[in-house]
């Protein structure tokens, strides 16, 4: 058979699961033709190790008009037996066998000042059109946990076995760490990743502020390419006179890698997530998590983590403060989030994923 993957998303902030499925999928398969979509620009970053894989460059932008119509028409050309959209947005029209991968619901729910708040809003209800149009009209659904899979199903009104979840999982970094100067032997809490609303970074500047009064030394690292939301929060780190605060921007896989080797805690403050993997990342590496409970976090991390509650700044302090002054708090929470991060696996999750595509194409 032939099965097409839309790979556009290759190089964003979800990359990573694309990247990792089409590693262990050309190590798995030889029996079927895969097509792997890219963007022009992603065609010389990719490489091929299965004869049976190719690649095709797709200029089609994600929800544009020339989406519905250029993609579908390629889409067509292709005459393939299943495409797999790693995110919701594709061809309304295409009437094919399809799989869809809905990573979470976050899009739908919260805003970004950084957009303009009326077209922001706009965009934002045909996005929850596109969700349902998306999930009911595929032939098989993939979501990264459980949450996601049962929140999927509220909002959209779709048959539970429509949904299958496949895990994804961590990997330890190989570059050799690279020390941050600036940080070297000073005691630091980090967090990295976007620094959208849902992620919660405001009222961590306050839960550290807090923690400033019984740590006076202590630093909070917020590591991640700087943005138009990373300058609001830098903003907000100066009105407050908030000292002791480094916004790293972007940092390479081995400055990654020495952050987590090195931090007193990982703090995930998140207020909705689909699978959590920074906090897993982390675990991978030695450094003990403090997590925020909401949404999938106390699955995918179990009792791997120490929670909190997302909207309770005093919480959040506390729950620092006790992994960062509790050596046996701290330990057992590194020993079992290697344990926890060791229980997933991305083989797994493509060898989940490709019996997703046969159970599709088996089907009438």
């Amino acid at each position: 058979m032939k099965i097409t993957i839309d790979a556009r998303e290759l190089r964003t902030s979800t990359g990573r699961y694309m990247e990792r499925l089409l590693h262990y999928l050309q190590q798995l398969d030889s029996e079927h033709e895969f097509v792997v979509l890219l963007k022009p620009e992603d065609m010389d970053g990719w490489q091929i190790t299965n004869p049976r894989f190719t690649k095709v460059a797709c200029p089609h932008k994600e929800f544009s008009f020339d989406e519905q119509l250029g993609f579908k028409k390629q889409l067509d050309n292709l005459r393939t037996d299943l495409v797999h959209f790693a995110m919701v947005q594709q061809p309304i029209l295409y009437h094919g066998k399809v799989v869809t991968t809905i990573h979470d619901l976050t899009t739908a729910r919260f805003t970004n000042p950084d957009k303009n708040p009326a077209i922001f809003k706009a965009k934002q209800q045909v996005y929850k059109q596109v969700i349902k149009r998306a999930a009911r009209k595929s032939n098989a659904i993939i979501t990264p946990s459980e949450f996601v899979k049962n929140d999927l199903i509220d909002f959209t009104g779709i048959a539970a076995d429509k949904v299958t979840v496949t895990y994804e999982a961590a990997d330890k970094i190989t570059d050799s760490p690279a020390p941050l100067p600036d940080l070297q032997n000073k005691q630091f809490i980090m967090y990295v990743g976007r620094p959208t609303p849902h992620k919660n970074l405001e009222r961590l500047l306050e839960a550290f502020a807090l923690l400033r009064a019984q740590h006076p030394s202590l630093y909070l690292v917020l590591a991640g390419k700087k943005d138009a939301n990373y300058r609001r929060i830098e903003s907000l780190v100066h009105e407050r006179q908030l000292e002791q605060v480094v916004f790293t921007d972007f940092v390479s896989e081995g400055q990654l890698r020495w952050l987590y080797e090195q931090c007193a805690a990982y703090v995930f403050p998140s207020l909705s997530e689909g699978f959590g993997l920074p906090g897993l990342e982390a675990m991978v590496h030695g450094a003990p998590v403090v997590s925020s409970n909401a949404t999938c976090l106390p699955e995918i991390y179990g009792d791997a983590a120490h929670y909190f509650d997302p909207t309770n700044v005093q919480a959040m302090s506390d729950a620092i403060n006790e992994v960062v002054t509790d050596k046996d708090l701290r330990a057992r929470l590194i020993t079992t989030g290697k344990k926890q991060a060791d229980g997933y696996s991305w083989q797994r999750l493509a060898e989940q994923t490709l019996q997703i595509y046969e159970a599709t194409l088996g089907s009438s």
